[in-house]
């Protein structure tokens, strides 16, 4: 099982979600399961057939939280070193071909969102980041084509 790498947060996040989905998701399903039952014929019965999907379903995102939270290793910031970019590193970076400068933190696959410019080190981006200094350049290869990056900045804020 390999780890997961997460701030404390992200932690706490996940076992809330996971214990909410435990409670009140397993609920809204057995509620759902037993209203279909209610109607009938079970053989013919597409609201029951579309409840036991959903139950599965939910099971399934149970497991995989479950499995997150049990590879998971809470790192701080105060155990990384700021000078080349690891998880929990808040980079800029330069496109070579714009000019145009970005800033992203990187953070493990469950705490990601690219609203609050948060991504994943296992993203293209992340990959292509992780481990490099200041001034180094990173390819990056996207759909769109490989693009080049400057590492402008790193820091641990």
């Amino acid at each position: 099982m390999s780890v997961s790498y997460m701030t404390q947060e992200g932690y706490d996040k996940l076992r809330n979600d996971l214990e909410d989905l435990k409670s009140r998701g397993r609920q809204e399903v057995a509620r759902a399961i037993a209203e279909a039952k209610e109607k009938g014929d079970l053989s013919e019965n597409a609201e029951y057939d579309a409840a036991k999907d959903a139950q599965g379903m939910l099971e399934l995102k149970i497991n995989e939280m479950e499995k997150a939270m049990a590879s998971a290793r809470i790192i701080s910031e105060n155990e990384l070193d700021a000078s080349k970019v690891t998880i929990l590193s808040s980079v800029t970076i330069r496109n070579i071909k714009t000019g145009k400068d970005m800033t992203y933190k990187l953070v493990s696959e469950s705490e990601a969102d690219l609203k609050t410019k948060r991504i994943s080190v296992n993203s293209p981006i992340g990959q292509g980041l992780l481990g490099k200094v200041k001034g180094d350049i990173a390819k990056i290869s996207t759909p769109a084509g490989e693009l080049d990056f400057e590492i402008v900045s790193i820091s641990l804020d």
